[in-house]
């Protein structure tokens, strides 16, 4: 007969407790990560990059008749 434990009755249902532990450690680990990222810093340039876009888009549509 195969060893029981009172929390995982088969193999199967042990590898896929292990399967959920390594999923959760490696979403654990990148949601660590991310924490750390200046958002504010990369809001600002996204801020400041759209503007001159918009600035180059009038600019280049302008009248040029005068």
């Amino acid at each position: 007969m195969t060893d029981h434990t009172d929390d995982q009755p088969n193999e199967i249902l042990a590898a896929a407790a292990e399967a959920k532990a390594q999923a959760e450690a490696a979403a654990a680990m990148v949601a660590e990560k991310t924490r750390n990222w200046p958002l504010a810093r990369i809001g600002l340039g996204v801020g400041i990059g759209s503007a001159a876009v918009a600035a180059a888009v009038l600019f280049a549509n302008r009248n040029k008749d005068k």
